[in-house]
């Protein structure tokens, strides 16, 4: 299932997760991981023959002037991060398309031999929410006393589609491993790496763990995609329309039905984003 490359030493180190696809909205959870692992390298790679279907999860490879320049495999990886206060484990990549008992009893295995004390994991939700307002980010947990209370938490029951990450804090909570969620609502309108819900949850991760990330490069990338989405939504009036009645909600503290949420996907969801992440 997986090729370990080293052996890492840390102490009682947190497991961070987050995979493409399903629940990262805007890459916001795999963007965050990206940053924190920079250039590092992984220690632990999975076998993505066991695990991918390439038809659907196709490799990517770029040419220039009609030579293949580079050629890169959907991968999992695991990489250590020593120091800055608290030991990490980054888990991230594409998400699986096969085996995922077998994919989360091996991520299980791992945890334990690392002494693993927290899985934290991270992602982004498409949400009813403008571009040109803090990010919010929804906390969940394996015990709702954890959660803080001026944290914004799901109310009532939800029943959605699960992701690999969720299997995984199942599997490793039943072995007594605490876990933490933080998900950035992500607005729903943008289709590109959306930078801004990254840097919510790299700041988020760092207030829950007491630790710093340098994320001045990320903040600076944000802003400037901030620009270019403010100058898109003033040459298109009904994008404008759309981000000020999002603006009144957010600003008016004013819920919003999941009917409503719903309405607001499809509607703005139902073409690819084009123009910088805005639909036609």
């Amino acid at each position: 299932m997986y090729q370990q490359l080293e052996q890492p030493k840390l102490d009682a180190p947190v497991l961070l997760v987050a995979f493409d696809g399903w629940i990262d909205a805007g890459a916001a959870g795999t963007g965050a991981l990206a940053w924190i692992t920079g250039d590092r390298s992984p220690f632990i790679r999975f076998d993505a023959d066991e695990l991918f279907d390439f038809r659907d999860q196709r490799p990517m490879h770029e040419l220039r002037e009609g030579v293949i320049e580079s050629f890169e495999w959907p991968e999992i990886t695991m990489t250590a991060i020593s120091g800055g206060g608290r030991d990490l484990v980054v888990l991230t990549g594409t998400e699986p398309a096969h085996r995922w008992k077998q994919f989360v009893g091996s991520v299980a295995t791992i945890a334990s031999d690392l002494g693993v004390s927290e899985l934290i994991g991270i992602g982004g939700i498409p949400w009813a929410v403008p571009h040109t307002r803090p990010i919010p980010v929804l906390t969940t947990s394996s015990d709702p006393a954890r959660i803080p209370e001026d944290d914004d938490r799901p109310e009532g029951l939800i029943r959605v589609p699960a992701a690999v990450s969720r299997a995984i804090e199942v599997e490793l909570t039943a072995s007594g491993i605490s876990a933490m969620g933080f998900w950035a609502r992500v607005p729903h309108y943008v289709g590109v790496d959306f930078h801004a819900a990254a840097l919510a949850l790299l700041e988020r991760i760092a207030r829950h763990l007491g630790v710093s990330f340098e994320v001045g490069a990320l903040a600076a990338e944000a802003d400037a995609q901030r620009i270019h989405l403010d100058a898109i939504t003033e040459a298109r009036p009904d994008i404008a329309t759309m981000v000020e009645r999002l603006e009144g909600i957010v600003d008016q503290d004013v819920p919003t039905s999941g009917e409503d949420l719903a309405g607001e996907i499809e509607r703005f969801l139902r073409n690819r984003p084009t123009d910088g992440g805005f639909p036609d």
